[in-house]
């Protein structure tokens, strides 16, 4: 069970970082759009990283489930499991700016990506107080 948890940790850590870099990334690719209007190496980075991470969430969420199959799924597992349903929610429709973006539109304000990159640290940190707490 103890590399079960280390893979599913390293995975969380890697989808983790998609999470809060995409969302500010796409504030630098707007910009550099607005001044070249191109598809730049800064585009190609985000949509790679979006892309890799996708992979990284999936294998998170197999080795999860794994894992509250064998603690039986307590209470707090079950919250945990809503709030990472919401930061997949979250993903999806970072994955849907993305596809926006590589096709040269940005229609969010850096203030709306900004608000949009905070939300999931909100929800980063209810997860994790779920998870060393385990309140119920």
């Amino acid at each position: 069970m103890t590399w079960l948890k280390i893979i599913h940790i390293l995975c969380v850590m890697g989808w983790m970082t998609s999470i809060f870099a995409v969302p500010r990334a796409l504030i630098y690719w707007k910009r550099d759009f607005a001044k070249t209007g191109e598809f730049g190496p800064l585009g190609d980075l985000t949509y790679r990283l979006y892309r890799f991470s996708a992979g990284l969430a999936v294998i998170a969420a197999i080795t999860g489930l794994w894992l509250g199959v064998l603690w039986g799924f307590p209470a707090w597992l079950h919250a945990k499991i809503a709030l990472v349903v919401l930061l997949a929610v979250h993903y999806v429709w970072t994955g849907v700016l993305v596809g926006r973006a590589k096709r040269g539109e940005f229609r969010e304000s850096d203030l709306f990506l900004r608000i949009f990159n905070e939300i999931s640290v909100v929800g980063t940190i209810a997860i994790l107080w779920l998870v060393v707490a385990k309140p119920f």
